[in-house]
């Protein structure tokens, strides 16, 4: 361990070097999935800023903590840094094989990044079944190799940070994942009925199949609901992301410190992201309009990390602008995203036929996903508690599958986990979401998305950055806790 902690000198010099790794980082990652460059190159970046991942360098910071907030997220910063580094190689080789490789189903050559898409926008149930083998097929053969590498790496170099488990290290970081987790437990529990009851109906009534008959590959084509294409047109997903900012008093136009991609390119992520490779000043929002509802989604969802970095206050310090709870981000992504679930926003902005029957849908997918991410973060603690990880394919199916009552496949036992406990980010935000809204609704009216009011407060929120955590924004704006249990009484309310 090192000799002595560092000197207040030594952390601002460390965090000015963190805010240039990480604008660079993001920068290199929005070229490559942006299809701007054909390889992710993060070797250089990594070398040029080597003393913020040194393991020394990384422990006196952890030492340095002391209860201090700030210090904190340096250090959590700094190990993910370093873990980063070590698997950084991986990194690479995945994303340029995600990136090359490609696969042949009934004699047409598919990208395997678009393999997913192309499961969602295909009518023929037997095709699905065929792209969905492939997909898991190239999975296990070239991906999950290299994902087992990385947990090797990582699992080796976690008792140099002192940590004897995964969990253990994120812990430290004051993570409550184990609370978290029997919330979720309780959600699932709180919640089975309703969902089977409601997806056993949907899929019939899309599918003319029953719930016990629904596979996988289905679903894929379920969340696509290609039924509301017609409402959900790609041209028009940048004028209705304009209105709805422009009723809430912002001018998208005029931010000069956004910047839409939206250009057609081969190699481009067929999701959309947001880049924000310099808070509040270069913040890069990436879409590849496909249309239809799930894209709808996924580009205000985007759309809601892009207001939240570019409102965000420059003042502030480098991790209260970059680092803190990501469960705040999210929660605003989780607001804008579902803005497009409103019936009211519905009939205003597209003129939409049958808003009520597609907002109750949209509900339908929130407990679908959250019963996913509940099963998911589960599933999580015990692969990072695991001593031998080879019987994890077949719990992976046990737990999703259970919560889905759907059977995902145990190829995706590795790929299916986000690093840092992502999962549990997405869990805090929508609940963080449920309450924000409700909080909203009493203020604002049911219409609260079309108030300008609602605008001016939210660009006040916005301007505190990551500086409170989820539980101190929600706090400070609705006077209650944090409870997934907000999940259930927004979809029980929206289903009943």
């Amino acid at each position: 361990m090192p000799s002595g902690s560092p000197s207040t000198q030594e952390l601002e010099a460390y965090r000015i070097e963190a805010d240039r790794f990480i604008a660079e980082l993001d920068e290199e990652y929005y070229l490559h999935y942006a299809g701007l460059k054909d390889r992710l190159e993060l070797e250089e970046i990594y070398n040029r800023h080597s003393a913020l991942t040194d393991l020394e360098q990384v422990q006196a910071i952890g030492a340095a903590v002391d209860g201090d907030r700030r210090t904190r997220e340096l250090w959590h910063f700094g190990c993910e840094g370093y873990l980063g580094e070590l698997t950084r190689e991986l990194a690479e080789k995945l994303a340029a094989l995600e990136a090359e490789l490609e696969v042949t189903v009934d004699g047409e050559t598919i990208p395997f990044r678009m393999l997913r898409p192309t499961m969602a926008n295909e009518p023929d149930r037997g095709r699905r079944e065929k792209l969905d083998r492939a997909l898991w097929e190239v999975t296990e053969e070239h991906l999950n190799p290299l994902h087992l590498d990385g947990v090797d790496i990582v699992r080796s170099a976690l008792p140099g940070l002192g940590a004897s488990s995964y969990l253990d290290l994120y812990e430290r970081f004051g993570f409550r994942l184990r609370e978290l987790a029997a919330q979720c437990e309780a959600f699932l529990a709180d919640t089975e009925r309703l969902y089977e009851e409601t997806l056993d109906r949907a899929t019939q009534e899309l599918l003319g199949l029953s719930l016990d008959e629904v596979q996988r590959w289905d679903l894929q084509r379920m969340i696509r609901s290609p039924q509301w294409d017609q409402g959900f047109p790609a041209d028009k997903m940048v004028p209705a992301l304009k209105a709805t900012l422009a009723d809430l008093g912002i001018d998208l136009d005029s931010q000069a410190n956004v910047h839409l991609d939206i250009e057609q390119r081969p190699q481009k992520s067929p999701r959309a992201f947001c880049s924000p490779i310099e808070v509040p000043d270069r913040v890069m929002l990436v879409i590849q309009p496909i249309g239809g509802a799930d894209d709808w989604r996924a580009f205000f969802h985007e759309a809601g990390h892009t207001e939240h970095y570019a409102n965000t206050s420059r003042d502030l310090a480098m991790e209260e602008k970059r680092l803190g709870d990501v469960a705040v981000t999210e929660g605003w992504a989780m607001l804008m995203q579902h803005i497009t679930d409103e019936p009211a926003w519905l009939t205003r902005k597209l003129d939409f036929p049958r808003p009520d029957e597609y907002a109750a849908e949209g509900m339908m997918w929130l407990l679908f996903f959250v019963r996913r991410y509940c099963a998911k973060l589960v599933y999580e603690l015990e692969f990072h508690t695991s001593d031998d990880i080879s019987g994890m394919p077949k719990r992976y199916v046990e737990l999703l599958g259970d919560a889905l009552k759907l059977e995902p496949s145990p190829s995706n036992y590795l790929a299916d986990m986000d690093a840092g406990f992502y999962v549990s980010s997405y869990l805090r935000s929508w609940a963080l979401e449920s309450q924000l809204r409700e909080s909203l609704r009493e203020r604002f009216g049911n219409e609260w998305f079309a108030r300008r009011e609602a605008g001016s407060l939210l660009r006040e929120l916005w301007a505190e950055g990551q500086k409170p955590t989820a539980d101190e924004l929600l706090k400070e704006i609705a006077g209650a806790e944090l409870e997934m249990s907000a999940v259930h009484d927004r979809v029980r309310e929206a289903l009943r």
